[in-house]
C-alpha cells in the first residue's frame, strides 16, 4: 500500500494487482491523494495537474464503486480549487457527456453514477467561477433522471444538493426545475431515494423562497405523502425538511431585496400550527375537501404519518429556538392539546387510536418543553399546563352539575377533555419530575394551585383522567420528597370522607398507590404509622364492598391496588401486617373445589365482574408481596400462600364455561385475571404449585391457540426471545433511538394498541422499565399472551416427559389446522413458548426429554425458520441453537448444521435462506465454533457465497451478520480465513451501494469481529499482519464516509477496537476530529443532533476509551480541529473557548439517555484525572461557569458581599454583567444535574491537587513559584473561587446541589485550614472567608430543609468550629449558635420533628446534630489538655473581653450546653447499644457497658469515619481518670470491650481504624495496671504492720496462676496481639511454621502501616506482666518473650549504615520493658522468672547459628543489642552462669572479626555499655576475654594508618572502651593499660610541618590524640611521667605536635567543630536507649 502514497498514480504498480487489490490500492491512493494535495503548494500542483486531471477522468471509465466516486469527485474539485481552473470546463463537458451517454448497461452504470458525483462535487467546491454552466448541466442531470434508476435517481438528489450549495443564489433559474424533480423523488418506492431529495429539498429553501410563501401548503402536503409507508430515516429526514421550512415561514417576516419584488404572503403561527395539525389530524388528503368517509370519521389517518408530523413540530419548535417557545408557550400548548380534542374526533375515534395520538402529543411537549426550555421558563410553563387543567376541569365542572339531567351530553364532554387532560398531566409529572426539587417555588406559588388542581382531577369521571393525575402526584413526590407525606395523608382523608362515591374511591386509591410506589425513590421515607393506616383503610373498603352494589367493585379495586401498592414499602413496613395479608388472601378465594362449584351455579354477570376484580386484585397483592418482600418469604410464609392456590387454578380451568353463561361484560376482567394468576406463578417455584403443572399447562395451551386472537404482535413477544446481536439485522426500530416512545407504535403494527396506564392501573405503583416516564402496560389480551409465553416455559420444563411431549404435539397441530393470517397469530405464539421453554431448560441447566421429544420441537422451530416475518425467523434461529444446546449431543448438533447447509444449497428464495443462514451463526454462538474446522470451512464457504448475492440485500445482511457470529466464536480458529474474509469485507464495502445501509451496517459488524479475533496481533509487524491492518483501516475509513449514521457508529467502533489493540497504528487527531464534528454537529439543537442515539453512543464510548490513555492529546486535537474548522461548525459549544470538556458538558446538560450520561460523566472524569492540576484554571472556570450560569439574582447578591482582595478583578461583578458583553454565556441555564456533576468535579480537582506539588496548599509557595514563572498555577491561590462554587451550590434550590456544594465546603475546610496567611502572621488564610462560610451553611438550618441536608451541615459546622480558623470568639458565635438552635430542636423531642419522613430520618439528624457537638468538644478538650493554664477563671474574662478565643474559649462555648449534651449522648448511646444487642441478651445489659456502644455489631456499610470517629471517643474518655478508673475495676467489661475491639480488628483492613483500636486496648491494659496498684498499696497501708505474707494477691492469676479464656483480661489482650503480630508476620505461628521451634527464614521489612501496628501490639505485651500476680505472670512470660523475640528475629534486616528497622527497636524497648519487671525479683516468681529468661536467651543465641545448614541474614547489631539487654536488663544470675555467659562472649569476639566497619563500631559502643556495668560478676568475664583482641585491633589500625572516616569512627570508639577500662581498673592494673594507650595515642600525633601537608583523617586523629592525652596525663600522672620517661622517642614527638599544634590554632578551632558534626552524622544514634 504504501506504493498508492504519491501524487500521481502508480500506474505500473497499479497494473500489476488483481481487480480486487486495484479497488482497494484506488481507494487507498484518493485518500492520501486527499491529504497531500492540501499540503502541496499551489506551484507544485500546477506542475503535475494536467496528468492528474487525466488520471482521474479515466479513473470515471473504470466503473469506480461509490465510496471511491465520492472520493474521486471530491479530489478533483480540490485540485482545480488549488491548481488552475483552465481545463474545468472540459472536465464538466466530459461529465455531462458521460451522463447523456445512452449506454443503459448494468456495467456502465456506475461510470454515469461517478459522473454525476463528480459534477455536484466541482460545483459545491467552486461555486460561482463555473459562471453559467450550470444551467446545461442542471438540465442534463435532471433529464437524466426521468430514466435513471433507484441508485441513480439517489446521486442525482445528492449531486443537485450540492450544486445548489456551492451557487447559492446564483442558481434562481433552475430553482423550479430542481423543486419540480424533487417533489417527485420525495415520495418515491425507494426510502433511500426519499431521503436524499429531502436533504436536496432542505438545501434549496435556504433561497427559494416560494417554498415557505407561496407554495408553502405544498410542501407541506407533499411531506405529508412523503411519510406514508416511510421508514425511521425518512422520517427523520422529511420532518427535519419540514420543520425547517416552517420555521423559516415564521421567521423571514422581513424578506431581503432580492425577494421584495416577489409579493411574499405572510405566514401566522396560527397558519403554520393549523397546517401542522391537519397532517396530523388527516394525513395527506390535506385541503381537498373531505369526503364524506373523513367527515363521518371513518378513515383514520396512517400511524408512519401522525409519527412523521410528530418529528416536524419537534423540528419546527427546536429550529425557532428556546427563546421563542417560551414567549409563544401558551399558543403552542393550546395548539397542540387541541389535537386530541372532541374538536377532532379524528385523532380519538377509537381507544387505540386515542393512546397513541396521546403519545404524539406527549412526545411533542416532552422534546421541546424538557429539551429546549432552561429551569425557570420550564417552571413558567407549568404554569401555563396548570392554567390549562384549571380551565378544562371548569368546563367539566359545569358539565357535572348539570349532568344529573341530560348525561348523553356530560359524557360527550368527558370525552372531549378527558385527552388534553391526561397529556397536560403527564407533561406537568414529567416536567415536575425533571425539574426536582428545584420546581419548589412552583408549588409554593399559591396562585399557580399546582396541588389543588391535579388533586380536583382526581375525581374525574374518565379513569384514564384520574390515573393520569395519580401518576403527576407521583412526579411530584418523587421530585420533591418534603410533598410526599402531605400528599399522601390528603388523599387517605378524601378517599375516607368520599367512600361512597366511585369516583372517589378509584381516583384517590389510584393516588394512594402512586404516592406509595415513590417512596422508593426517595430515601428518607415516610412515617412508619402510614403503613398501618392504609393497611386499616384497604381492609375496611374490603369488608364495605359488599354493603353497596354501586360501589362493590370499585371498593374492591381500591382495597387491593392499596395492599398491593403497600407491599412495594418492603419488609420493615409490610412485616406487621403480614398476618392480616394472609387472611385476606385466604378469605378471598373459597376452601375448597365444592364451594366453587356452588358459587358457580348462584352468582350472576354482576357479582362475577366484582369476584373476578377482587380475585385478581388479591394474585396481584401476593405477587407484589413475593417481589417486593423476599426476606419475608420464610418456609412458614409460604405454606400460608399456598392453600388458596389450587382453588385459584380450579377457578381458571373453569372461566371459559363462566364466560359462555354470562357473555362479554366478564371478558375482560377473566383476562386479567388469568394473567394476575400466570404472573403470580412466573414468581414462585414451581414446587409450590407441583399438584397442578397439568392443569395449567392445558389453559396456556389453550390461551396460545385460541381462536378469538386476530392479530400477529411479534414485537412485544419476540424481542427477549432473540439475541439482542441479532435485533440489529432487523427493523432499526428495534434499537434504542431517541424516538422511541413514539416510533414504537409502528413496531407494533396498526391493529395494536401502544401500552397505556388505563390497561393496568395495578402498574401505578412499579418502577418503570424505561427511565422516568409514565408506565405503559399493554392491553390486557397481549399482556396475558406474554406472560403465558413466560409460564409454559417454566411449566413445560417441570412437567413429566409423556405430558411434555403431548402438548407439544398438540401445539404443532393447532398450527398445521388453522389457515392464513389466524395461523400466523398460532405460529408466533407456539414458536415464542417452545423458544421460552428451551430458554428456560438451557438457562437451569435441564436436558430436553427422550429422542423423541425433539420431533415436535424441530418441526416447529423449523417452520418459523421460514416463516415471512423476519421477528420470527429470528427468534427460531435462537430457538435452533438453544435446542441444539439443551439435546447437547454432538452428532444431533452436526445433524442441524446439515439441515441449514442443504436447505441454502437448494433453495432460492430470500426467506429460506435468511432464516438459515442465521440459525447457522446462532449454533456456533452457543457451540463454540462447533469445533471441527471442516464444519468451519463450509458454513464460512457458504456465507461468503451468500454475501455477494447482490440481487437481494436482506441475503446479503443476514449471511454477513451470521458470519460475524461465526468470526466471534471461533477465536483462534478463524485465523486461516481472516485474510479472505477482510478481502470480502473491503471489497463488499467498495462496491455495495449507499442505498443498502443494512448491508453495510452488517459489514461494519463483520469487521468489528475480526478485529477482536486478530486483537493484539494487529501490532505486528511482519507483512502480513501489515496487510491486514492496513485493509481493516481502510474499511474503517469507507465505513466513516458512509451516510448512514449506524455505519458510521460501527466504523468508530472498529477504530475503538482498533486503537486499544494497535494504537500506535490509529490517527489519533482525525479519529478525535471525526468524532468531535459528529458531537458538535449535534449539540446544535439536540433534537436535530445526528438523530441516531448509537452514533452517539458509538462517539462518547470512543471517547471515554481514547481519554483513558491520552486525555491531553485528545484534547489538543479537539482545540485544533476548532481552530481549523469553518464557522458553521460552532454552535452553543463553542469548543475553542471550552474545550472539548465544555463541549461535553454542554451535552451532558443535554442528553437524556442514562448510558450517553454516564460515558459523557465517565470521560469528563478521565480527562479530569489526568489533566485538572496541569489545567487547573481551565478547570475550575468551567465548573465555575456552570455553577454561576444558573445562580438567581439573590444568590448574585450574596456573593457580592465576598470580601475582595484589592488585587482581585472583581469576578462578582461578572456574575451579574455576563449577559451584557455581548459574547453569549458557554453555558446557559444548566438543569440540576449538571450543576451537581461540576460541583463533584470541584470535590475531584482538590484530590488530584493532594497528590501533586505540595505548592498547591502552600500559598507563601505558590505565590513565589507563580513569580518564578507565570505559567505556574496552584490550587490555594483559586482559594476565593472554591468558596464561592460551593456557597452557590449550598445556596441552591436544588437539595442534592446544596448536598455537592455543603460536601465542598467540608473538603475546603478540611484541605485548608491549616495553610497559614503570609502577610498576618498567626491568621491563616481561610479566615477571611468566614462571612461566606455562615452564609452558606445559614440556609440549611432553616425548618423546611430536609434531615439529610441539615445532617450534613451539621458536619461542615463542627468541621469548621473544630478547624481552629476562626480566632474571635463572636465570630465563632455565629456558626456555634447554629449548632445550638438545631439542639434545642432536637431536645425537644419526636413530636417537635417534622413527620413528613421516616423516623429514621429524624434520628439520622439527631445523630447528626449530637456527633457534631462531640467533635467540637473533643477538639476543646484537647485544646484545653495541650494549653493548660494555671489561672483559668482570669484568663476566661480577658477573653470574653477582648473577644479573642483562648485554650478555653471553645470550652466555655460547648460548657453551657454541656449538661444536656452528655444525658442525650448517653442516651444515644444506650439505644445504640440496646438495639445492637439480641433480644436474649437484653436482661444481661451491663448498666455501665455503653461505652461499647460504637462497634457491638459493624455492619458492612459502616463508613471508616464514623468508625474512627467512635475510636478516638473512647481514646478521649480514657484519658479522663473516672472512666479509666471504671474500666479498672470492671473486668468483665474491660473483656466485653475488648472482644468488641478485636472483632473491629479482624473485620476491617484499615491500618488507620487497627491502630487506633490498639491505643484503646493500651489504654485499658493501663486502667488495668492502675487498679491492680492501687488495690496493692491500699492493702499495704491497711494491713500496715501486719506480715507481708498474708498479704491477698492482686492482679491476674491470683496465686495459682490460672487464666480463664473469657474471664481474664490478659488472655483476651493475648488473643488480640496475637492476631496482630500473626497477620503481619505469619511466621511467628507455629501451626503455620509447623513447628514451634526456630525457623530459618530470611528476615524481612514490613511497610510502615505494618510496623506501627507491630510496635503497638510490642507496647502492649511489654505492658502485660504488670497486671498479673507473681503467679500470673509466670504463666503468660513465656509466650510473651516468645512473640518479643519472634518479631525480632523475623524483621531483624540489615540496615544500611547500621540502623535497626522500627521492629527491631521496638522489640528490644519491650524486651528491656519485661526483663527489668518487677516480677523478675519478686520473691515468688523469682526462680521461674530466671529459668524462663535464661531460655529466651538462648534463644536469642541460638538465632544467630544456621540451622540446618541454610545461611539466615539476620543483622548481628540487632542480635548484639539483645544480648547486651540481658546482660544489662535482668538480674546478674540470669547471664552469668558459665555456659551462657561463655556463648555471649564468643558472639561478640565474632563480631569484632566481621569486616563491616558499621558493626565494629556497633560492638564497641555496647561493648562499653557492659564494660561500664558496675557489677563486676558480669562485667569483668567480658573484660579478660575482649580486651585483649581490641588492643590488637587498635595497634593494627595504629600501624597502617585509617583511610577514610569509617576506620577513624572505628579507632576513636575503640579507645573509648580502653579509656572506660582504664578508670575501672584496679590500681595495680592501670598502669600497664595507661602504658598500652599511650603510644598508640602519640603515634598519631603529627609534628608542626607534618600537620601542614595531613589529609582531614589525619588531622582529625592527630586532634583526637591530643586531645585525649590531655585529659589522661593530668588524670594518671604518675604513669604518664613514667612512660614518657621511658621512651624518649614519644616524649619528643609529644612536645613537637603540642608545639605545632599552638603555631595552627586558627585551624583548628573549624576543624574540631568538623569533627564533632562528622562525629554526630556517622555515628548510628538508637532513636530509643534501650540499655
Amino acid at each position: 500500500m504504501e506504493l498508492a502514497h504519491s501524487l500521481l498514480l502508480n500506474e505500473e504498480a497499479y497494473n500489476q494487482l488483481g481487480d480486487v487489490q486495484k479497488a482497494e490500492f484506488i481507494f487507498d491512493w484518493l485518500r492520501y491523494l486527499e491529504k497531500l494535495l492540501l499540503a502541496t503548494s499551489r506551484s507544485d500542483v500546477r506542475e503535475k495537474q494536467k496528468t492528474l486531471v487525466e488520471q482521474l477522468l479515466s479513473l470515471l471509465n473504470s466503473s469506480p464503486g461509490p465510496p471511491t466516486r465520492k472520493l474521486l469527485a471530491k479530489n478533483l474539485a480540490i485540485l482545480y480549487s488549488i491548481g488552475d481552473t483552465f481545463s474545468v470546463y472540459e472536465t464538466i463537458d466530459k461529465c455531462n457527456d458521460l451522463i447523456r451517454s445512452k449506454d443503459d448497461s448494468p456495467s456502465y452504470l456506475p461510470t454515469k453514477l461517478a459522473a454525476v458525483v463528480c459534477l455536484g462535487s466541482l460545483y459545491k467546491k467552486l461555486g460561482r467561477i463555473l459562471g453559467n454552466t450550470f444551467t446545461d448541466t442542471v438540465g442534463n442531470i435532471l433529464k437524466a433522471m426521468k430514466s435513471a434508476e433507484s441508485q441513480g435517481r439517489y446521486e442525482i438528489m445528492l449531486s443537485l444538493q450540492n450544486i445548489l450549495s456551492g451557487l447559492g443564489a446564483a442558481a434562481t433559474p433552475c430553482y423550479r426545475d430542481v423543486y419540480k424533480a424533487a417533489r417527485s423523488c420525495l415520495t418515491d418506492r425507494s426510502m433511500a431515494v426519499r431521503c436524499a431529495a429531502a436533504k436536496c429539498l432542505l438545501e434549496l429553501q435556504n433561497e427559494a423562497v416560494f417554498m415557505w410563501s407561496t407554495d408553502l401548503d405544498s410542501v407541506a402536503t407533499l411531506c405529508f405523502k412523503s411519510f406514508e409507508g416511510s421508514n425511521y430515516d425518512v422520517r427523520i429526514s422529511v420532518s427535519k425538511l419540514l420543520g425547517t421550512v416552517l420555521a423559516k415561514a415564521i421567521i423571514s417576516k422581513h424578506p431581503g431585496a432580492a425577494a421584495s419584488r416577489q409579493s411574499v404572503r405572510r405566514v401566522s403561527l396560527e397558519e403554520v400550527l393549523e397546517l401542522l395539525g391537519t397532517g396530523f389530524l388527516r394525513g395527506s388528503s390535506g385541503f381537498l375537501r373531505a369526503s364524506g368517509d373523513m367527515l363521518k370519521g371513518t378513515s383514520s389517518v396512517s400511524r408512519d404519518v401522525r409519527v412523521g408530523v410528530t418529528q416536524a413540530y419537534v423540528v419546527f419548535v427546536s429550529t425557532l429556538g428556546g427563546a421563542w417557545l417560551e414567549k409563544n408557550f401558551a399558543a403552542f400548548l393550546s395548539h397542540t392539546l387541541s389535537l386530541v380534542s372532541q374538536s377532532h374526533p379524528k385523532a380519538t375515534q377509537t381507544q387505540i387510536d386515542a393512546v397513541c395520538s396521546r403519545r404524539c402529543v406527549s412526545f411533542i411537549l416532552r422534546a421541546t418543553v424538557g429539551g429546549l426550555l432552561g429551569e425557570k421558563a420550564q417552571i413558567a410553563a407549568a404554569k401555563d399546563i396548570c392554567q390549562a387543567i384549571w380551565k378544562l376541569k371548569k368546563v367539566m365542572d359545569a358539565v357535572m352539575s348539570d349532568g344529573n339531567l341530560e348525561t348523553r351530553l356530560g359524557s360527550a364532554d368527558v370525552a372531549a377533555s378527558q385527552h388534553m387532560l391526561v397529556c397536560a398531566l403527564q407533561e406537568l409529572g414529567n416536567l415536575i419530575h425533571s425539574l426536582g426539587t428545584t420546581a419548589a417555588p412552583l408549588l409554593q406559588d399559591s396562585s399557580a394551585g399546582v396541588l389543588d388542581n391535579v388533586i380536583s382531577v382526581t375525581l374525574h369521571p374518565s379513569i384514564s383522567v384520574r390515573l393520569a393525575a395519580a401518576w403527576c402526584l407521583h412526579c411530584i413526590a418523587v421530585a420533591l420528597p418534603s410533598y410526599l407525606t402531605p400528599l399522601l395523608d390528603r388523599c387517605l382523608e378524601r378517599l375516607t370522607v368520599l367512600k361512597s362515591s366511585p369516583e372517589a374511591v378509584t381516583g384517590f386509591s389510584f393516588a394512594v398507590a402512586a404516592l406509595l410506589g415513590a417512596v422508593k425513590h426517595c430515601p428518607l421515607g415516610i412515617p412508619h404509622g402510614k403503613g398501618k393506616i392504609i393497611m386499616t383503610l384497604a381492609e375496611d373498603l374490603l369488608c364495605s364492598a359488599a354493603q353497596n352494589s354501586r360501589l362493590s367493585a370499585q371498593r374492591t379495586q381500591a382495597g387491593w391496588l392499596l395492599i398491593a401498592a403497600l407491599m412495594t414499602l418492603g419488609p420493615a413496613f409490610v412485616n406487621h401486617h403480614l398476618a392480616r395479608v394472609l387472611l385476606l388472601w385466604k378469605c378471598v378465594f373459597p376452601v375448597s373445589p365444592k364451594d366453587l362449584g356452588t358459587e358457580k351455579s348462584r352468582g350472576d354477570s354482576f357479582t362475577w365482574q366484582v369476584t373476578l376484580e377482587g380475585r385478581a386484585g388479591a394474585l396481584c397483592a401476593i405477587k407484589s408481596f413475593v417481589s417486593h418482600c423476599g426476606d419475608l418469604l420464610t418456609e412458614e410464609v409460604i405454606q400460608h400462600l399456598l392453600p388458596p392456590l389450587p382453588c385459584a387454578v380450579d377457578l381458571l380451568t373453569l372461566l371459559s364455561s363462566i364466560l359462555k353463561t354470562y357473555g362479554s361484560p366478564l371478558k375482560t376482567p377473566s383476562v386479567v385475571y388469568r394473567q394476575r394468576l400466570y404472573e403470580l406463578l412466573i414468581l414462585l417455584p414451581p414446587e409450590t404449585y407441583e399438584g397442578y403443572l397439568c392443569a395449567v399447562l392445558r389453559e396456556l395451551a389453550a390461551d396460545l391457540t385460541a381462536p378469538d386472537i386476530q392479530v400477529a404482535a411479534s414485537t412485544f413477544l419476540l424481542p427477549r426471545l432473540c439475541h439482542q446481536d441479532d435485533l440489529l439485522i432487523l427493523s432499526p426500530l428495534l434499537q434504542d433511538t431517541d424516538h422511541r416512545f413514539i416510533e414504537e407504535q409502528l413496531l407494533l403494527g396498526n391493529g395494536i394498541a401502544c401500552g397505556s396506564l388505563e390497561y393496568d392501573p395495578y402498574s401505578i405503583y412499579e418502577k418503570d422499565v424505561e427511565g422516568d416516564s409514565v408506565p405503559k402496560p399493554l392491553p390486557p389480551t397481549l399482556s396475558v399472551i406474554s406472560s403465558a409465553v413466560k409460564l409454559f416455559g417454566v411449566v413445560c420444563a417441570h412437567v413429566g416427559e409423556a405430558q411434555r411431549l403431548l402438548i407439544l404435539e398438540q401445539l404443532l397441530d393447532s398450527i398445521k389446522h388453522t389457515k392464513g393470517a389466524r395461523q400466523q397469530v398460532v405460529q408466533l405464539h407456539v414458536v415464542s413458548s417452545v423458544s421460552s421453554f428451551l430458554k428456560y431448560v438451557a438457562g437451569s441447566k435441564g436436558h430436553l426429554g427422550p429422542e423423541e421429544m425433539r420431533r415436535p420441537v424441530l418441526a416447529l422451530v423449523m417452520g418459523a425458520l421460514e416463516s415471512p416475518s423476519p421477528l420470527l425467523r429470528c427468534a427460531a434461529a435462537e430457538a435452533w441453537a438453544r435446542l441444539a444446546q439443551v439435546v447437547d449431543d454432538g452428532a444431533f448438533t452436526a445433524v442441524l448444521a446439515q439441515v441449514s447447509f442443504d436447505k441454502l444449497k437448494s433453495a432460492r428464495d430470500a426467506v429460506t435462506r435468511t432464516g438459515h443462514s442465521l440459525a447457522l451463526g446462532s449454533l456456533h454462538r452457543y457451540l463454540g465454533g462447533i469445533s471441527s474446522s471442516q464444519h468451519l470451512n463450509s458454513c464460512v464457504g457458504i456465507l461468503y457465497t451468500l454475501s455477494q448475492d447482490s440481487t437481494s440485500p436482506d441475503v446479503q445482511t443476514w449471511a454477513l451478520h451470521s458470519l460475524s457470529l461465526i468470526i466471534d466464536s471461533a477465536g483462534p480458529l478463524y485465523y486461516t480465513h481472516a485474510e479472505p474474509t477482510l478481502s470480502l469485507i473491503i471489497m463488499l464495502l467498495l462496491n455495495v451501494p449507499p442505498t443498502h445501509a443494512e448491508v453495510h451496517q452488517s459489514l461494519g459488524r463483520c469487521l468489528n469481529a475480526l478485529i477482536t479475533t486478530l486483537g493484539p496481533e494487529l501490532q505486528g509487524n511482519s507483512t502480513s499482519v501489515s496487510t491486514l491492518r492496513t485493509s481493516c483501516l481502510l474499511g474503517c475509513a469507507v465505513m466513516q464516509d458512509n451516510p448512514d449514521c449506524l455505519v458510521q457508529a460501527q466504523a468508530i467502533s472498529c477504530l475503538q477496537q482498533l486503537h486499544m489493540f494497535a494504537p500506535r497504528h490509529v490517527n489519533l487527531s482525525s479519529l478525535v476530529s471525526c468524532l468531535c464534528e459528529i458531537l458538535l454537529d449535534n449539540s446544535v439543537l439536540v433534537n436535530l443532533c445526528s438523530p441516531y442515539l448509537l452514533l452517539r453512543r458509538a462517539v462518547l464510548a470512543c471517547l471515554r476509551q481514547l481519554v483513558q490513555r491520552e486525555a491531553a492529546e485528545v484534547s489538543e486535537h479537539a482545540v485544533m480541529l476548532a481552530k481549523d474548522s469553518r464557522e458553521e461548525l460552532t454552535p452553543d459549544a463553542n469548543i475553542r473557548e471550552v474545550g472539548l470538556e465544555g463541549a461535553l458538558l454542554t451535552l451532558l446538560d443535554k442528553e437524556t439517555d442514562g448510558r450517553l450520561c454516564h460515558d459523557i460523566k465517565e470521560t469528563l472524569n478521565h480527562m479530569l484525572t489526568s489533566m485538572a492540576v496541569d489545567k487547573l484554571s481551565f478547570w475550575l472556570k468551567l465548573c465555575k461557569d456552570v455553577l454561576a450560569a444558573s445562580a438567581d439574582f439573590t444568590t448574585v447578591t450574596c456573593v457580592d458581599t465576598m470580601q475582595e482582595e484589592e488585587g482581585d478583578k472583581g469576578d462578582d461583578a461578572s456574575v451579574l454583567t455576563i449577559r451584557n458583553d455581548g459574547r453569549p454565556h458557554p453555558f446557559t441555564n444548566p438543569r440540576w444535574a449538571t450543576r451537581v456533576f461540576a460541583a463533584e468535579c470541584v470535590c475531584r480537582i482538590i484530590n488530584q491537587c493532594e497528590n501533586a506539588h505540595s505548592a498547591h496548599f502552600d500559598i507563601a509557595l505558590a505565590q513565589e513559584m507563580k513569580k518564578r514563572d507565570s505559567r505556574n498555577d496552584f490550587l490555594v491561590l483559586h482559594l476565593g473561587d472554591l468558596i464561592r462554587m460551593a456557597f452557590m451550590a449550598a445556596t441552591d434550590h436544588s437539595d442534592q446541589l446544596r448536598l455537592s456544594g455543603l460536601e465542598t465546603l467540608l473538603v475546603v475546610i478540611r484541605r485548608f485550614a491549616t495553610i497559614p496567611e503570609p502577610e498576618f502572621p498567626g491568621h491563616v488564610i481561610l479566615e477571611q472567608y468566614q462571612a461566606n462560610v455562615g452564609a452558606a451553611l445559614r440556609p440549611a438550618f432553616t425548618s423546611e430543609t430536609p434531615p439529610d441536608v441539615t445532617a450534613k451541615a451539621c458536619q461542615v459546622c463542627s468541621a469548621w468550629i473544630a478547624s481552629g480558623v476562626v480566632s474571635d470568639l463572636n465570630d465563632l458565635r455565629r456558626v456555634h449558635q447554629l449548632l445550638v438552635a438545631s439542639l434545642t430542636k432536637i431536645q425537644v423531642g419526636k413530636e417537635a420533628l417534622s413527620h413528613l419522613y421516616n423516623e429514621s430520618a429524624s434520628t439520622m439528624e439527631i445523630l447528626a446534630v449530637l456527633k457534631a457537638w462531640a467533635e467540637v468538644y473533643i477538639i476543646a478538650v484537647e485544646r484545653h489538655k495541650n494549653h493548660k493554664q494555671p489561672l483559668k477563671t482570669t484568663c476566661s474574662e480577658e477573653c470574653v473581653g477582648n473577644g479573642s478565643i483562648s485554650s478555653d474559649g471553645l470550652l466555655d462555648l460547648v460548657h453551657a450546653d454541656l449538661g444536656t449534651l452528655s444525658r442525650l449522648w448517653l442516651a444515644a448511646l444506650q439505644d445504640f447499644a440496646l438495639l445492637t444487642l439480641p433480644s436474649e441478651f437484653a436482661s444481661q445489659l451491663p448498666v455501665e457497658g455503653i461505652s461499647v456502644e460504637f462497634l457491638c455489631s459493624l455492619r458492612s456499610d459502616a463508613t471508616m469515619e464514623s468508625i474512627t470517629a467512635c475510636l478516638h471517643a473512647l481514646q478521649a474518655l480514657l484519658d479522663v481518670p473516672w472512666p479509666r478508673s471504671k474500666i479498672g475495676s470492671d473486668q468483665d467489661l474491660g473483656i466485653e470491650l475488648l472482644n468488641v475491639l478485636h472483632r473491629v480488628i479482624l473485620t476491617r483492613e484499615s491500618p488507620s481504624i487497627q491502630l487506633a483500636s490498639l491505643e484503646v486496648v493500651r489504654q485499658i491494659i493501663c486502667a488495668a495496671q492502675e487498679h491492680v496498684k492501687e488495690k496493692r498499696r491500699s492493702a499495704e497501708v491497711d494491713d500496715g504492720a501486719a506480715e507481708k505474707e498474708t498479704l491477698p494477691e492482686f492482679g491476674e492469676g491470683k496465686d495459682t496462676g490460672g487464666l480463664v479464656p473469657g474471664k481474664s483480661l490478659v488472655f483476651a489482650t493475648l488473643e488480640l496481639c496475637v492476631c496482630i503480630l500473626v497477620r503481619q508476620l505469619p511466621e511467628l505461628n507455629p501451626k503455620l511454621t509447623g513447628s514451634p521451634g526456630v525457623k530459618a527464614t530470611k528476615p524481612q521489612m514490613l511497610s510502615e502501616d505494618g510496623s506501627r501496628l507491630v510496635s503497638a501490639a510490642l507496647v502492649i505485651l511489654s505492658e502485660l506482666p504488670a497486671v498479673c500476680s507473681p503467679e500470673g505472670s509466670i504463666s503468660i512470660l513465656p509466650t510473651i518473650l516468645y512473640l518479643t523475640i519472634g518479631v525480632l528475629r523475623e524483621t531483624a534486616v540489615k540496615l544500611p549504615g547500621g540502623q535497626l528497622s522500627s521492629t527491631v527497636a521496638a522489640s528490644l524497648q519491650a524486651l528491656k520493658g519485661i526483663l527489668s519487671s518487677p516480677m523478675a525479683r519478686a520473691e515468688k516468681s523469682h526462680t521461674a522468672w530466671t529459668d524462663l529468661l535464661r531460655s529466651a536467651l538462648t534463644t536469642v543465641l541460638d538465632c544467630w547459628d544456621p540451622v540446618a545448614g541454610t545461611h539466615q541474614e539476620l543483622d548481628e547489631v540487632s542480635l548484639l543489642t539483645a544480648i547486651t539487654v540481658f546482660t544489662l536488663s535482668t538480674s546478674p544470675e540470669v547471664t552469668t552462669i558459665p555456659c551462657l555467659q561463655k556463648r555471649c562472649i564468643e558472639k561478640f569476639k565474632a563480631t569484632l572479626e566481621i569486616k563491616d566497619p558499621m558493626v565494629q563500631i556497633k560492638t564497641y559502643q555496647l561493648l562499653l555499655s557492659i564494660f561500664q556495668y558496675p557489677n563486676p560478676a558480669v562485667s569483668y568475664p567480658y573484660i579478660y576475654s575482649l580486651v585483649s583482641s581490641i588492643v590488637e585491633k587498635l595497634q593494627e589500625i595504629d600501624k597502617r594508618k585509617p583511610e577514610d572516616t569509617t576506620e577513624l569512627q572505628i579507632f576513636q570508639e575503640g579507645i573509648k572502651v580502653l579509656e572506660a577500662l582504664v578508670a575501672i581498673a584496679e590500681e595495680q592494673h592501670r598502669s600497664q593499660l595507661v602504658a598500652c594507650l599511650l603510644p598508640i595515642l602519640i603515634s598519631f600525633l603529627l609534628d608542626e610541618n607534618a600537620l601542614g601537608s595531613a589529609t582531614s583523617i589525619m588531622r582529625n586523629l592527630h586532634d583526637f590524640a591530643l586531645q585525649n592525652l590531655m585529659q589522661i596525663g593530668p588524670q594518671y600522672s604518675s604513669v604518664f611521667k613514667s612512660v614518657m620517661a621511658s621512651s624518649p622517642a614519644l616524649k619528643a614527638r609529644l612536645e613537637a605536635a603540642i608545639k605545632g599544634n599552638q603555631e595552627s590554632v586558627k585551624l583548628k578551632i573549624p576543624t574540631s567543630k568538623h569533627t564533632k558534626n562528622s562525629g554526630k552524622n556517622s555515628s548510628i544514634q538508637l532513636k530509643t536507649n534501650f540499655l
